[in-house]
């Protein structure tokens, strides 16, 4: 009669070699942690009438690009590069068909990652702003 581990030889070695892997991570260092802005800057965008428009916002404003009312409810970014890798909380109400059509994170280094999907505006995030 053969007994049947939980685990054969070769996912037992892989467990071996993740947890020995998992001892050399390291702890965050100041450059890596992360920071919250007191406002954002975005870009808003106008398809039809070729115009764009940046839009500064301190957190919990609000500002209408067109028929949209865009807020933003929370902006982070690391400490060390507040330029780089901002991600923002933000919330897009249609006004005229009175919906929230968008509401997430967007990130300013990847747009389109979690993009507005609007036949008229875009919107992205450019970075925080700290003060």
């Amino acid at each position: 009669m053969r007994r049947f581990s939980f685990l054969s030889a070769s996912a037992f070695g892989l467990v071996l070699a993740l947890s020995a892997a998992a001892q050399d991570i390291e702890v965050p260092t100041a450059s890596d942690r992360i920071a919250t802005g007191v406002g954002a800057v975005l870009r808003g965008l106008d398809r039809v009438a070729g115009t764009s428009e940046d839009i500064v916002l301190p957190l919990g404003g609000s500002a209408d690009v067109g028929h949209l009312r865009v807020m933003v409810q929370d902006c982070r970014y690391p400490e060390e590069n507040p330029a780089a890798e901002a991600y923002a909380w933000i919330e897009i109400f249609d006004i005229r068909a009175d919906e929230m059509i968008f509401e997430g994170w967007m990130i300013a280094s990847s747009p389109a990652l979690n993009a507005l999907d609007h036949r008229r505006y875009d919107l992205w995030l450019l970075r925080c702003t700290t003060s």
